[in-house]
C-alpha cells in the first residue's frame, strides 16, 4: 500500500490545463479556507486541519517527492513519516533529505539537507531515490533529537502492539550504532536505546516513562495486565509493582474519537471509564491517572504521584 496516500485532494499549478484564477486563490488563502503546503500546491483547509502531525508531513513528503530531481536519501523525519514513527512534539515544515558532505548543496524551501558520510547507512529504495529503513531512521533521530524525543522515536520504531508487528529491532538499531561509531550524537543515542523499551504504545507514554525516571521515581513495568475481580481484563500504562501502584495516561481521544467511543456517547463513555477505575482501585494499593498533555508539567506529575504515595529520591521541581 502507498503509505503517501491520504484524504487529500491537492490542487498543483503543474497539473492544471486551465490556469488557476490568482485573484480568487489569494482571496482564499486570505480568508483561510485554502492552505499552501508547497509552492504551487494548495489544499482545503479544513481537509488538511483534519489530517494529524504526523499526516502533514507526509504529505509534504508526497510533494517532494514528485517534485526532488534525484536520486537522493530520504532521511530522519521524512522517514519517520513514511514508516509511520511518530515524534513527541511539532514536525518540522522542511523535509529531510540525506547528502554526502561534499557537493550535498543548501537547504531551501521545502528540503533541509543534511550532509553526512553515506558509507554503511541502511536504506531501502524509494521510487527512483531511497529511503532509511526504520532502524536507521530510529538512530538517526536519537543522534539528532533531545533524549525524550530519541527514547520515543525508538519506542515506536520498536513498538511491538503495531499493527503487523514492529518496525525495527532494538538489537538491530543497536548493532548500526556500533558500526556507524564515531559520528556526531552517537553518545545521546546510546542513551536512548538503552532506555528504549517494545511495550510503549505511544509517544506520549514514552514521555511520562522518561519524566517518572527524572523525577527519581521507581522504574516502572509497562502494559501491566491484570485480570480482575468481575473478569475484565485491563492494562496499565506504568506499573510500579513495590508499591503496587497503578498508573493510567488519558488522551482525550478515548471520549471524543468515534473509533473508541464505539457507539457511545461521551457521557457513557465517562461513566464506563470511572466504573473501570473503581474496579481497579479496589484491586490496587494506589491509582493514579493523568492527561497526556499533563507531562509536559514535571511538577504537575511529581504532584500526582506523590500524592497517591508513590516515593521519590529527589525533591519536588
Amino acid at each position: 500500500m502507498n503509505q503517501l496516500t491520504l484524504p487529500l485532494d491537492v490542487v498543483r499549478r503543474r497539473d492544471r490545463i486551465d490556469p488557476i484564477d490568482n485573484r480568487k486563490l489569494r482571496r482564499a488563502l486570505d480568508d483561510g479556507s485554502w492552505t499552501r503546503i508547497a509552492a504551487g500546491a494548495f489544499v482545503r483547509t479544513n481537509e488538511w486541519r483534519a489530517l494529524l502531525p504526523i499526516e502533514r508531513h507526509r504529505a509534504r513528503l508526497s510533494e517532494i517527492v514528485r517534485r526532488v530531481r534525484g536520486p537522493v536519501v530520504f532521511s530522519h523525519f521524512a522517514a519517520a513519516a513514511w514508516w509511520d514513527i511518530d515524534v513527541l512534539g511539532a514536525w518540522p515544515e522542511r523535509i529531510d533529505v540525506t547528502c554526502p558532505a561534499a557537493g550535498g548543496g543548501r537547504s531551501s524551501g521545502l528540503i533541509r539537507r543534511r550532509t553526512r558520510d553515506l558509507e554503511g547507512i541502511e536504506t531501502v529504495p524509494f521510487g527512483i531515490h531511497a529511503i532509511t529503513t526504520p532502524a536507521q531512521t530510529a538512530l538517526d533521530l536519537a543522534r539528532a533529537e533531545p533524549f525524550v524525543r530519541g527514547v520515543s522515536v525508538v519506542d515506536q520504531a520498536i513498538w511491538s502492539g503495531r499493527d503487523g508487528g514492529a518496525l525495527a529491532d532494538l538489537g538491530v538499531i543497536a548493532e548500526l550504532w556500533e558500526s556507524q561509531r564515531g559520528r556526531r550524537g552517537e553518545a545521546r543515542a546510546l542513551r536512548a536505546i538503552s532506555f528504549a523499551s517494545p511495550l510503549a504504545a505511544n509517544v506520549r507514554e514514552s514521555q511520562s516513562r522518561v519524566l517518572v525516571a527524572q523525577l527519581g521515581f521507581p522504574r516502572p513495568r509497562l502494559q501491566e495486565r491484570r485480570v480482575l475481580a468481575s473478569g475484565r481484563v485491563v492494562f496499565a500504562d506504568l506499573y510500579f509493582p513495590e508499591h503496587d501502584h497503578w498508573c493510567e495516561i488519558d488522551g482525550r481521544a478515548k471520549y471524543l474519537d468515534p473509533a473508541f467511543l464505539d457507539g457511545r456517547t461521551a457521557e457513557q463513555a465517562v461513566i464506563d471509564e470511572k466504573n473501570r477505575e473503581n474496579e481497579i482501585r479496589r484491586e490496587v494499593r494506589a491509582f493514579s491517572r493523568w492527561e497526556a498533555k499533563d507531562a509536559d508539567v514535571p511538577r504537575a506529575i511529581y504532584d500526582i504521584l506523590t500524592g497517591s504515595g508513590l516515593p521519590s529520591v529527589l525533591p519536588r521541581p
